[in-house]
């Protein structure tokens, strides 16, 4: 198991399912499923809801529902005292028919924001109160493998590694130390080569003034690969720190790719003569090594304005 304390399981369910999270849902938590959806899927939905009362029908605080057939989409509604309030339409498909999923749902104090695949998907702000939630409810065709509650700070390596452990096509090869409170230092056992890469997810804060991760060799105060962005000014600066010395600044870039607020997936892919950098699946840059033995970069720190939801190395 990937995580390093669940709080609640729930594997392979028979769908229609309904499950009680005991001690309700508390800012910070996820909810994490695992599934896939059948080739033959015209729509299911995933409910956070007041009870499983059927008559009158329970309070549903969160109604989740991708809808395959036509124009695809995911609408996105509460019911309260059994009447549908303003639907929230996303007409972006993130799901595929026949493929396998992720979906994450991050509890907040006034919302809910959802991600699938790894990729931030739309924020579904709170119509009734968080404390009230008590109970899952999922339905429709799809298929679920592994549902999960994860207390906030307890994944020790990426939820993408599945909670069954037959689900991840990629599982990471090195799992690092730490329970990813900020600031962060997890362990790269026998260090980088070319070909590996480190994803970095999480969450800016709305405030941030900015944030920074790092590739450092232990033992020294040396980083390797300094990555700095700064929300105030929008310049992402790369550089590295040697010999008790910072080098040049990089900071050329078409676009400032970050956001107070957001979401955001990091990758950085190691290669024989620089790292390639990603967020939220776009090439954003090029950074040469100024460090020519990689196996002596053998730790990952982040700091900052960050809150770090996950954190895989394969």
């Amino acid at each position: 198991m990937s995580v390093s304390s669940p709080r609640l399981t729930f594997l392979n369910p028979v769908i229609p399912f309904a499950g009680t999270i005991l001690g309700g849902l508390l800012p910070g938590e996820m909810v994490l499923i695992q599934g896939s959806v059948p080739f033959n899927a015209d729509r299911f939905q995933v409910d956070l809801t007041r009870g499983s009362s059927v008559k009158p029908r329970a309070d549903v605080a969160l109604h989740f529902n991708p809808r395959f057939s036509r124009s695809p989409c995911i609408v996105c509604n509460t019911l309260k005292e059994e009447r549908w309030g303003r639907e929230e339409i996303l007409y972006q498909m993130p799901f595929s028919v026949g493929a396998a999923f992720e979906l994450i749902l991050l509890v907040q104090k006034d919302k809910f924001k959802v991600a699938v695949n790894g990729a931030h998907v739309l924020e579904y702000k709170h119509r009734i109160e968080l404390e009230l939630i008590d109970t899952l409810n999922i339905s429709g065709k799809v298929k679920v493998e592994a549902i999960g509650i994860l207390p906030p700070n307890s994944i020790s390596v990426s939820p993408a590694a599945s909670l069954s452990s037959s689900h991840s096509e990629t599982k990471p090869i090195v799992s690092l130390s730490g329970n990813l409170c900020i600031p962060f230092t997890g362990e790269l056992v026998k260090g980088l080569n070319a070909g590996r890469s480190i994803t970095i997810k999480g969450e800016i804060s709305p405030n941030a003034q900015n944030f920074c991760v790092n590739l450092r060799m232990s033992g020294s105060n040396d980083i390797a690969l300094h990555l700095n962005p700064r929300l105030k000014k929008q310049v992402f600066i790369r550089n590295s720190f040697l010999s008790d010395c910072w080098g040049p600044e990089e900071t050329k870039l078409d676009s400032f790719p970050f956001s107070a607020g957001q979401y955001f997936e990091m990758i950085i892919y190691c290669e024989s003569q620089h790292f390639k950098i990603a967020l939220n699946g776009v090439h954003q840059l090029v950074y040469k090594h100024r460090v020519q033995d990689l196996s002596r970069i053998n730790q990952v720190e982040v700091k900052g304005d960050v809150t770090l939801l996950d954190i895989k190395i394969i």
